[in-house]
């Protein structure tokens, strides 16, 4: 079997996402397995480049995993043209820029969301990667997720019968800084900064929500401020100008409805930090990132409404869990190995710029809606 090298330059892992997620679960991962076998006696040997500002941080990592080529000289890495893909895990307002460039140097794109600031900004980089021919691809991760695959197995095999709703629960309470440290970087509670919840979380639901059950066709969100003051990482009090909750009302395609409120600042009672409840005529079932419930309608009591009395049944209980009957990958790592085959053997691939750029659209209407104080419809959009 020949082994074939692809080098990979990768800005932003010395952030959490970055680091956890693509290098150190997808990129360094599948260099453990060998390689990604590419089924044609060749395997794929992912070769990273670390990239950022850091300079002691980057070195750090390399030493830490072994690897012996990092850089804070963007320009100098895209020069290089050995290097056939770029990554980007940046915050969002620095993203734009950057993969701009590594398209005019002519590199495969790859890039987290959301992919720009603005839908404007978002499209010119889809048109971009477009005219100059390059592949490119977006982190679309919750669709790989054990939960989410097994839910589409239900709707694939036709278990809902006509879908009417789906509700979906995410968030958790980030403390603010003081007492305890906070679990996410104080960026993402400035709205100068590229922060905010529907920027962050909006571009998540408009894939899952497109992907599994159709095209949201229109939105009514009301957003939030509900932690007016954080502390950063240095300890120093700030104002959060950012919305830290976000509940929005999305009509799909066939008239389905989704509701999904997303927060900052609620304690969780749920199994999983994020759960879509579908409810359809025949069944229902809830997911969360790992597993999935359902109820069929063969199945299904029959509660009566009584306030005056206990509740006698164990609603949960009512359920019946999904099995595997698969292995299931880390999900970040299942879509990059996607990406390389679409960049090595043209394999279809479909989460490209286009399809962030409706993420990114999603987010900013979103925010009109909530200022407006009423719903606004999605166009469809196009290069």
């Amino acid at each position: 079997m020949t082994r074939r090298t692809v080098r990979i330059a990768m800005n932003g892992v010395t952030g959490r996402m970055g680091y956890r997620q693509h290098l150190v679960r997808s990129i360094l991962a599948l260099r453990e397995q060998g390689g990604l076998d590419l089924g044609n006696g060749e395997t794929l040997w992912p070769e990273p480049v670390l990239v950022g500002r850091r300079e002691h941080a980057l070195r750090a990592l390399a030493e830490q995993h072994g690897l012996t080529e990092w850089s804070t000289d963007l320009d100098a890495v895209l020069a290089d043209e050995s290097v056939e893909i770029y990554f980007d895990a940046q915050v969002t307002s620095a993203r734009v820029e950057a993969i701009r460039k590594a398209v005019a140097a002519g590199k495969h794109i790859y890039t987290e969301k959301p992919t720009a600031g603005d839908l404007a900004g978002a499209l010119e980089l889809a048109r971009l990667a477009s005219e100059k021919g390059v592949k490119h691809g977006v982190v679309q991760d919750k669709i790989f997720l054990p939960g989410l695959l097994k839910l589409k197995r239900l709707i694939d095999g036709g278990f809902f019968g006509e879908i009417l709703s789906i509700r979906g629960e995410f968030g958790y309470w980030v403390f603010e800084g003081d007492w305890q440290d906070a679990q996410r970087p104080s960026w993402n509670y400035r709205a100068e900064d590229g922060g905010g919840i529907v920027v962050d979380m909006f571009p998540h639901w408009e894939y899952v929500l497109h992907e599994l059950f159709g095209r949201v066709t229109s939105v009514s969100a009301h957003v939030a401020t509900h932690i007016p003051q954080r502390w950063d990482e240095q300890g120093k009090p700030y104002a959060a100008t950012a919305d830290d909750a976000a509940y929005g009302i999305f009509q799909l395609e066939g008239g389905t409805i989704a509701q999904i409120n997303s927060s900052w600042a609620v304690r969780v009672n749920r199994d999983e930090l994020v759960e879509f409840q579908v409810d359809g005529t025949h069944g229902s079932a809830v997911a969360g990132l790992r597993n999935c419930r359902v109820q069929h309608r063969s199945a299904t009591p029959k509660p009566v409404w009584n306030p005056d009395i206990p509740a006698t049944e164990a609603f949960r209980d009512q359920w019946q869990e999904v099995p595997d009957n698969t292995t299931f990958d880390n999900g970040f790592k299942a879509q990059w190995e996607l990406f390389l085959k679409h960049v090595v053997l043209d394999e279809p691939y479909q989460w490209d710029l286009l399809a962030g750029a409706r993420g990114v659209q999603l987010a900013e209407l979103g925010l009109k809606s909530a200022a407006a104080g009423r719903r606004l419809e999605v166009p469809e959009v196009s290069l």
